[in-house]
């Protein structure tokens, strides 16, 4: 659900901008985690942006950040070079994509602690640790699915023989198409392809309700 949807079906300010705050640390951190290690397999591409760095200004795309505000989901990017990745393009751009998702899962383990203990924590506090888990274990969980553009195919693409990623590899053209669709198939033929990769996650979490 969009801070927009929220806003309009049910007048909680509060937890609109809680969603935003949520976001934009995510993405802060996905993105982040991207630049230091492909900067650690020697690609110097996201220094020479100013990628090294965890301020969320560096990272936030902003058409992206209104498209999350308004529908709900959004997105940036880090600027790469596999050519210039150790071991290798392949192995190093799957590394480098793993990475992201891989901090996300990080941040959530490291916000339901407070949660977990029980901590004595403002209203606004306790909503705001829950809404970070959920968030970042809906980008952990979502970047990980092998379709392109997302950090899941990046992966395929690097650990797949060469041959066989070739031919995976030729699905990019269709990325948009096939992302749009596991976005909506939920609302045309309920199929939701990324709730069945997700309740199980937050099943594991053992995540209080959201208030």
């Amino acid at each position: 659900m969009s801070p927009l949807t929220v806003l309009l079906r049910s007048h909680d300010i509060t937890l609109a901008v809680l969603l935003v705050i949520a976001f934009i640390a995510a993405i802060a951190i996905h993105e982040a985690n991207h630049a230091f290690v492909a900067t650690l397999l020697g690609d110097d591409t996201p220094r020479r942006y100013g990628r090294l760095s965890l301020n969320p200004m560096r990272h936030i795309d902003k058409t992206g950040l209104l498209v999350f505000v308004l529908a709900g989901f959004g997105w940036s990017w880090t600027p790469v070079n596999p050519l210039k990745l150790r071991p290798n393009p392949r192995a190093g751009n799957a590394i480098v994509a793993a990475a992201g998702p891989i901090a996300n899962l990080v941040l959530a383990i490291l916000l339901s602690i407070p949660i977990r203990m029980h901590a004595e924590l403002t209203p606004e506090l306790d909503r705001l640790l829950l809404i970070g888990v959920i968030l970042n274990l809906i980008l952990f969980t979502f970047n990980l699915i092998p379709l392109p553009p997302l950090d899941g195919f990046t992966v395929l693409v690097g650990v797949l023989p060469r041959q066989a990623a070739a031919s995976v590899k030729q699905l990019e053209r269709y990325g948009p198409m096939l992302l749009l669709a596991v976005l909506f198939l939920p609302t045309f033929v309920g199929i939701d392809i990324v709730g069945m990769i997700f309740r199980p996650v937050v099943h594991a979490f053992g995540l209080p309700a959201l208030r």
